[in-house]
């Protein structure tokens, strides 16, 4: 019994509805049911909060590049992927950020960056590390899951063990940026076993998000008093402005906890 083209279509479609209906999951924003990661609406919502230039404001001696601002649905997404335990947002706000990265126009602070006294060494991306009691309370790592879609996107090497975090420091969040930098000193240290092959690169950390710039900073003096060159830093979101000593209450109101 031959079966019509127009029958066909009808079950190929049936049969891919009732995929779609298996595949679903709720969306992490607003609950409606979605085959993607994030619905359509919320998606388009958290792409509201896309900066329009991603490169501005680098700290002295580190390009910053931060894909969206920190606040409304980029802020809830990033919270539901840290404390609700919604992973698969990384892979979404990884990509998005690769995405950046791929597009960033020739000649910007990335590449000048990038290429600047490291002898073109080729690029590789060292996620901030969490200690390991905060690890084994929240599970995972958020800036690794980002950076491992991040790399995905990007075919960048990481280097997900590249840096260790060695002192449990006092939540950032209500401390000012004098205070945070005094908090983070001494809090990471470079995995030996991951030195020799950071030294034959140039290393961009990746995190969530941007606040003051102190762990950043701190991560970065740490790889280079091992000889490691390191270009900068991706996030996802930049909270606040960093060049000046932010008050710990505007901080709190307005920045994350790691």
């Amino acid at each position: 019994m031959r079966v019509s083209s127009s029958t066909q279509n009808w079950l190929e479609q049936g049969k891919q509805q009732l995929l779609n209906l298996f595949l679903a999951s709720p969306c992490p924003l607003c609950q409606r049911s979605t085959a993607a990661i994030l619905c359509p609406n919320c998606c388009r919502q958290v792409r509201q909060c896309q900066a329009p230039n991603p490169c501005d404001r680098p700290l002295p001696g580190l390009a910053v590049v931060s894909w969206g601002r920190y606040e409304g649905s980029l802020r809830q997404v990033i919270g539901d992927l840290k404390y609700n335990g919604h992973r698969e947002v990384a892979q979404f706000l990884g990509a998005e950020l690769g995405q950046t990265w791929r597009d960033r126009p020739s000649g910007s602070v990335v590449d000048h960056r990038t290429r600047a006294g490291a002898s073109s060494r080729p690029v590789a991306i060292v996620p901030i590390p969490l200690h390991p009691a905060k690890l084994r309370q929240r599970g995972f790592n958020q800036a690794d899951l980002l950076a491992q879609s991040f790399c995905c996107f990007t075919r960048l090497p990481l280097h997900s063990h590249g840096l260790r975090r060695v002192l449990d420091t006092q939540a950032q969040h209500s401390l000012g940026r004098t205070a945070r930098q005094q908090n983070l000193a001494q809090a990471f240290a470079v995995d030996p076993i991951q030195a020799d092959a950071l030294r034959q690169t140039t290393v961009w950390l990746l995190d969530d998000i941007f606040t003051t710039g102190a762990t950043a900073q701190a991560a970065a003096q740490t790889l280079r008093r091992s000889g490691i060159a390191v270009a900068g830093i991706c996030t996802v979101a930049r909270a606040i402005a960093w060049h000046t000593d932010a008050n710990p209450a505007h901080i709190h109101a307005s920045s994350p906890r790691r």
